[in-house]
């Protein structure tokens, strides 16, 4: 069993700054892909940003630029560091992991998401 445990979320102005950590627990192995998706009211969960265990990114539209995701694989733990946040990066950021399994095929797990809003 693997848990995501989530830190970093608040409540800043517009054209602030935060930065969300999660740290993955329960494996030994090395996770393949970690990443943060968001959903704010009354829209669909979105990817923010995901990175590969070798370091290979992907950003949404919204994101890139203003946003960075890392991480350490020797940790288990991802990073989003985002800047010049704007109002309607208000939502529930959620961490996720692709944990390999014994059989190597992968698993997804979910934090249980951090509240992050931006006031104008």
């Amino acid at each position: 069993q693997v848990q995501l445990v989530e830190s970093g979320g608040g409540l800043v102005q517009a054209g602030g700054s935060l930065r969300l950590s999660c740290a993955a627990s329960g494996t030994s192995n090395s996770i393949n892909v970690m990443g943060w998706f968001r959903q704010a009211p009354g829209r669909q969960r979105e990817l923010v940003a995901t990175i590969t265990s070798a370091g290979n990114t992907n950003y949404a539209i919204s994101a890139k630029g203003r946003f960075t995701i890392s991480r350490d694989n020797t940790k288990n733990t991802v990073w989003l560091q985002m800047n010049s946040l704007k109002p309607e990066d208000t939502a529930v950021y959620y961490c996720a992991a692709a944990v390999p399994s014994d059989s190597g095929s992968d698993r997804d797990y979910w934090g249980q998401g951090t509240q992050v809003t931006v006031s104008s």
